[in-house]
C-alpha cells in the first residue's frame, strides 16, 4: 500500500524506472490507466510504458510538450491539449480505450476532455513489460531519451472503461472498481536511481 508515497525519479537517466510487477491475464478490448505526476520539465518525457512483444508502445502515456498529452495504442496515438503549467502543481490524469468503437476518454485534474477515436477492433497483448518513468523502445530493454524527472504516484490500471463520477474517486484514491494494479495494491520493483519518498 502505497498512499502517501510517491515515486521521486531525480535525475535524467537511461537506466532507471519503476518495473509494475503485474500484468493482465487476458488480451484488453478496453483499458483505463490513471496516474498523478509533478515535474518541472519542458522537454518530452514517458509517463506509463506497456509494452509487448508485437508492439513497444502497446500502450504508450507520454507528455510530448508542456501543453500535450499523448496516448499510444498498438503503436497509433491521439493527443490532448492541456493548460499549459496552468496549477504549477501535480497533474492527474486518467486514459481510457475501447475496442469496440475505438472511443478514447481523458481526464485532465477530474475534467473530461472531448472524447477521440483509435485502433478500432485492436486487442492489446496482456503478455507486457510496464514501466513507470522510461519509454521502452524494445520489449523488455532498449530506452530512448525521454526518461521521467519529477515525482509519480497514484497509479491505477483497469481492464475497463471508467466514468468521470469515478475519475473523482481515484484523484482520492478509493476507486470503485477493483483495478488490475494500483497505488493500494502496487507490486513493484525499482531499477536505478529512483525513491519512494513520503
Amino acid at each position: 500500500d502505497l498512499i502517501n508515497s510517491v515515486f521521486v525519479f531525480p535525475q535524467e537517466t537511461k537506466d532507471s524506472y519503476v518495473l509494475v510487477k503485474a500484468t493482465p491475464e487476458q488480451p484488453l478490448q478496453n483499458f483505463t490507466v490513471c496516474l498523478r505526476s509533478y515535474t518541472d520539465l519542458t522537454r518530452p518525457y514517458s509517463l506509463f510504458s506497456y509494452a509487448t512483444k508485437a508492439q513497444d508502445n502497446d500502450i504508450l502515456l507520454s507528455k510530448p510538450k508542456p501543453s500535450e498529452y499523448r496516448l499510444y495504442v498498438g503503436g497509433k496515438s491521439v493527443s490532448f491539449r492541456v493548460p499549459k503549467g496552468s496549477s504549477m502543481g501535480s497533474e492527474h490524469i486518467c486514459a481510457s480505450w475501447e475496442s469496440t468503437t475505438g472511443i478514447v476518454g481523458f481526464w485532465f485534474n477530474g475534467v473530461p476532455w472531448p472524447r477521440k477515436g483509435l485502433q478500432k477492433g485492436y486487442a492489446v497483448s496482456h503478455k507486457a513489460v510496464i514501466l513507470l518513468g522510461q519509454k521502452q523502445g524494445s520489449f523488455e530493454g532498449g530506452f530512448d531519451k525521454r526518461s521521467f524527472t519529477g515525482e509519480i504516484s497514484d497509479v491505477y490500471m483497469w481492464d475497463l472503461g471508467i466514468s468521470t463520477r469515478e475519475v473523482a474517486s481515484i484523484m482520492y484514491n478509493s476507486p470503485e472498481e477493483a483495478p488490475i494494479f494500483g497505488w493500494r495494491n502496487l507490486p513493484y520493483k525499482i531499477e536505478g536511481e529512483v525513491y519512494l519518498k513520503p
